[in-house]
């Protein structure tokens, strides 16, 4: 990506540099009211104006600003076009020498000498040459931090996506524990059950496996998702536990990160429930087309205890790394225990 990228912007310098030194040649017939008033010589000359000028532009651009300006050499850079300005001065003051000669010792040599007046023209080269340098520098320096610039952002993407698809695959097999756990769990009660869950898990793991590899996917689907895992969960609650869900979508086409949601509700089937006393766990998710969503999840609070070993943890850490890499500055996650109950909320803005 960053060769094409760096090909494509050679491609335009090019086009740029041969349109610029085209207009400077073609100068001087623009203005040309009559060709009859056309001369070589003064073509020729103002050819050898601008191909000193261009002389040093182009060493700077192509050699003296890489070797040594980059290299943070300066003095070797300055050296160096100093000794270039003063050669192409004094080129060029020989050139007006040879070219007005007959001005001042043609016609008129012989028969009485008139003395020749200082070049008025040495200081106006001087400090065109010069502005050339400038000129150089300032296209070179700009085109290094366009370059830098440039990959560093593909650098900064490609560190981005590899991070979210490292969170993405270490999600995936964190959500099918937590599920297996589950099935685990059913199958010395209600094995009939476990083979429906087995089926009904066969149907999620295609959607976490196949349908979100998108970084973004409509929020109808993530919605349906999430029903079907609620009623699988749903399959082994007791009558002690009463499950709520709330869904106010206002609309699909509003596209949303796949299984940021479903940390939050695993969470609350895994630490809301207690096989012995009464227990909720209450799921709402409401969105504002085109402006937010907002996923709230209350549970009775069971923490799980140190025997416990029906996952490492990770899914509410993973959540944050995700919501920073996808949302950064548009999300607002709460996570609080309140007594009896835990509070879990998580606001997206689109």
């Amino acid at each position: 990506m960053i060769i094409n990228t760096q090909r494509h912007r050679s491609k335009i310098q090019v086009c740029i540099h041969l349109l610029v030194w085209t207009l400077l040649f073609c100068f001087p017939f623009i203005f040309m009211n009559d060709s009859r008033h056309f001369r070589v010589d003064m073509y020729f000359g103002y050819f050898v104006y601008i191909g000193a000028f261009s002389i040093v532009f182009y060493l700077n651009y192509l050699y003296l600003i890489n070797k040594f300006l980059f290299d943070q050499n300066t003095v070797r850079f300055i050296i160096a076009n100093t000794l270039l300005i003063v050669v192409c001065s004094l080129l060029l003051y020989w050139y007006r020498t040879v070219e007005f000669a007959h001005m001042w010792h043609g016609p008129m040599q012989g028969r009485m000498h008139i003395p020749r007046p200082p070049d008025p023209f040495l200081f106006r080269d001087v400090t065109s040459l010069v502005l050339s340098v400038g000129l150089s520098v300032a296209i070179r320096v700009t085109g290094k931090w366009y370059k830098t610039e440039t990959e560093r952002k593909e650098m900064e993407k490609d560190r981005y996506e590899t991070e979210l698809k490292n969170l993405k695959n270490q999600l995936n097999p964190h959500f099918l524990f937590n599920t297996l756990n589950n099935i685990y769990s059913l199958i010395p009660v209600h094995p009939e059950q476990a083979q429906d869950t087995v089926h009904r898990l066969s149907h999620l793991l295609r959607y976490v496996l196949y349908e979100n590899n998108d970084n973004f996917v409509p929020i109808d689907k993530e919605i349906d998702f999430l029903k079907s895992y609620i009623e699988l969960m749903s399959l082994r609650l007791s009558e002690q536990v009463k499950l709520t869900t709330e869904f106010n979508i206002e609309s699909g086409n509003d596209r949303i990160a796949p299984m940021l949601f479903i940390s939050l509700v695993e969470n609350a089937f895994k630490h809301g429930i207690s096989p012995i006393n009464q227990s909720f766990v209450h799921i709402s998710i409401t969105s504002k087309e085109g402006q937010e969503v907002v996923c709230t999840v209350e549970n009775s609070n069971f923490p799980k205890n140190i025997q416990d070993k029906s996952g490492s943890g990770i899914g509410q850490e993973n959540l944050r790394k995700r919501l920073d890499l996808l949302y950064p500055n548009h999300h607002n996650l709460c996570l609080e225990n309140r007594g009896d109950t835990y509070f879990a909320q998580l606001q997206i803005k689109f």
